[in-house]
């Protein structure tokens, strides 16, 4: 049963069921963390980082990607394409399941939930001020550090014998805590394209009492770019060899 495949599918999975649900968490209405605060959206999706990537391992990915970008950015500095088809596949149904099991644990906190774009916010990303090139710029940033950084963790500069075992998922949940923290407020900080499209595409097509439209709209910008910052970030890692 262990696989990459279904690895990448389970870490996803985990990362999307905890870190929207601390997003349903916040949002909805009569929930008992309702109004809690950034802080602890951001909290809570840098833990969901490192329970995603511990999961992913246990069950068969010793990559444990949980992102195309991430995988795209493995893949440059590689040179080796083969598992980029394959594994965004497992982490768009994984976060599109994760999304799904959000829905269903949050299920009475639907119909009391009033407001559409509320809803979607705990499935999707959304700009704070809608300016399309600057959205991109914020998303292609943050994944660009998300890369560079997390690279410069497991790196022989820092230690020459890598990082300490189990010590790296924790680490690479810090630095998704810090981004979000500090470069997150602009687009919600997606990060990861899996991480947008398939709980858009839960919202999309989940009964959810009172939702509206998807905003496919936007849709672009939380998958372009990810991908142009992990680009970049792994040409750089290459070029510098990390």
């Amino acid at each position: 049963m262990p696989s990459p495949w279904f690895g990448e599918f389970m870490g996803t999975l985990i990362l999307i069921l905890l870190g929207n649900g601390v997003c349903a968490n916040v949002l909805l209405k009569r929930s008992k963390a309702e109004g809690a605060g950034w802080m602890v959206v951001a909290t809570g999706w840098g833990l969901a980082v490192f329970a995603g990537v511990f999961t992913a391992i246990a069950c068969g990915s010793r990559d444990a990607h949980l992102s195309p970008a991430i995988t795209l950015a493995v893949a440059i500095k590689t040179g080796d394409f083969a598992k980029l088809l394959p594994y965004a596949s497992a982490q768009l149904l994984g976060a599109f399941t994760g999304a799904a099991l959000v829905w269903l644990h949050f299920f009475p906190h639907w119909k009391v939930t009033e407001d559409p774009e509320t809803k979607l916010g705990v499935f999707a990303t959304s700009p704070a001020i809608p300016n399309r090139a600057a959205n991109l710029a914020s998303e292609a940033i943050g994944t660009f550090v998300l890369v560079l950084v997390a690279a410069a963790l497991g790196s022989k500069a820092v230690s020459a014998t890598g990082t300490a075992p189990g010590l790296g998922p924790y680490l690479v949940g810090c630095l998704v805590w810090a981004i979000g923290l500090s470069l997150g407020g602009t687009t919600g900080y997606a990060i990861n394209p899996a991480r947008d499209l398939g709980p858009r595409l839960a919202h999309a097509l989940l009964p959810i009492a009172g939702k509206g439209g998807s905003n496919w709209s936007y849709a672009p910008v939380p998958i372009l770019g990810p991908l142009a910052g992990a680009a970049l970030a792994g040409w750089l890692v290459r070029a510098v060899g990390f």
